[in-house]
């Protein structure tokens, strides 16, 4: 089968790969769509890792994956379901076994689609659920101003979900104007620039003096935690979905989060007991129409162009927000 594999930092290269072979209680998945992850991007695409992380299993890095089930020693999970599926751990490897860049994919852990619309769409599904997995910590929001520190994707969809929840005030924050324009096209009711404005002012000003409740930190800046504690309100919560990259030292301000008593919850729906039932929930959302997170994509690409579409998005260049890749036409 043809693949990707990352064979060194910024160098993707096409491979011929042994077609997978699946273990029980797992599917070979024919991949239709991939999406670019920006957890993929600063954590493996971008930096020099270890030499002997090199080269990476073919098709990572690439975790948001779409496609048909082929084969299935799975009684759960029939040949010919559209499914979405996340990457199986190769600890030894210290990362996936498999990824979306290639043709095919084994794995057990499966979220099946519904028979509408294109895998191209309900791939956005996977990336909106593992927020749809952290936005839970919020609990009811009807009474609750929530900041989002970063609007690339991720940020977006906490965005898209506490707007749809009824929050009282959702204020985005990014340092590009086209993210915070995205932004309030999917709810937020205040955008912030700290590059033009004073972020603790500009968010004292848009609340009224009232200040936020919840701030979620999807900025991957290793000093995004320290912001949040900052902005937030003494006694209130701070939700961290930040990835950042190893090599990055982070630095807490300890006193100033202990004189303010904030919550902070880490949270990581990969690693949780059940890392697809939120995903899943997400797809029943757009089923029924609550939310649509296919409205983030704003790029499409065929297989040739896939290394291309790596350095756009790292660079963020025109105006990117997803990446949506053609593996396998349906």
């Amino acid at each position: 089968m043809k693949a990707y594999q990352l064979t060194g930092p910024r160098r993707l290269e096409q491979v011929q790969a042994d077609d997978p072979t699946p273990e029980d209680g797992e599917v070979v998945l024919k991949v239709q769509h991939a999406s670019i992850c920006g957890s993929d991007v600063h954590l493996n695409y971008e930096p020099a890792l270890p030499e002997e992380r090199y080269p990476m299993f073919y098709g990572s890095p690439c975790h948001e994956i779409a496609g048909i089930i082929v084969e299935s020693r799975n009684p759960k999970f029939k040949v010919g379901t559209r499914a979405i599926v996340l990457p199986e751990t190769a600890v030894a490897a210290g990362g996936h076994r498999g990824g979306g860049l290639a043709d095919y994919i084994t794995s057990s852990k499966v979220i099946p689609l519904p028979d509408y619309g294109s895998t191209a769409e309900w791939v956005m599904c996977q990336p909106a659920g593992t927020a749809l997995y952290s936005s839970r910590r919020w609990g009811s929001t009807d009474d609750k101003r929530i900041a989002i520190l970063g609007q690339g994707a991720i940020g977006l969809s906490f965005t898209n979900i506490a707007a749809n929840q009824g929050a009282r005030q959702v204020i985005a924050i990014d340092l590009l104007d086209y993210r915070l324009d995205k932004a309030t096209e999917v709810g937020a009711t205040d955008t912030v620039n700290p590059d033009r404005d004073n972020l603790i002012e500009a968010v004292e000003e848009a609340t009224g003096g009232a200040g936020v409740d919840v701030v979620v930190d999807a900025s991957a800046d290793p000093d995004g935690i320290n912001q949040a504690v900052q902005l937030v309100n003494p006694h209130g919560l701070v939700i961290s979905f930040s990835l950042v990259p190893v090599q990055e030292q982070v630095i807490f301000r300890h006193l100033e989060w202990m004189r303010k008593e904030v919550q902070i919850i880490p949270t990581s729906s990969g690693g949780s007991s059940n890392p697809t039932e939120a995903i899943s929930a997400m797809v029943d959302l757009r089923d029924r129409g609550w939310m649509d997170p296919a409205k983030l994509t704003t790029h499409r690409v065929g297989w040739d162009d896939i290394p291309d579409a790596y350095e756009m998005y790292s660079r963020r260049r025109d105006n990117v927000i997803k990446v949506v890749m053609e593996i396998n036409a349906e």
